[in-house]
């Protein structure tokens, strides 16, 4: 009865190609997941130059409004109406 009885490991087959490349996509997909959400709770402290690169841009903004504003003067007023009940 003992000789009946076979306790050695079954036979895996070895893994194909495909396997392979699924196996290691999710590994790195899984990564990937963790460094963003990394991202999202620790972010990244603005240096100095970030600053003084948004504070040219805030500037060139603040010279080109005058430019919008005087295009929406020379346009004419719409006639308002009411309606009568």
């Amino acid at each position: 009865m003992a000789a009946e009885l076979d306790f050695s490991p079954p036979e895996i087959p070895e893994p194909t190609f495909m396997e392979k490349v699924l196996h290691y996509g999710l590994f790195f997909g899984a990564i990937f997941q963790l460094i963003c959400i990394l991202a999202i709770i620790l972010p990244i402290p603005k240096t100095h130059k970030m600053d003084t690169e948004s504070f040219e841009m805030k500037t060139a903004e603040v010279i080109k409004k005058p430019k919008t504003v005087a295009a929406s003067v020379s346009k004419k007023p719409k006639k308002e109406t009411k309606k009568k009940r």
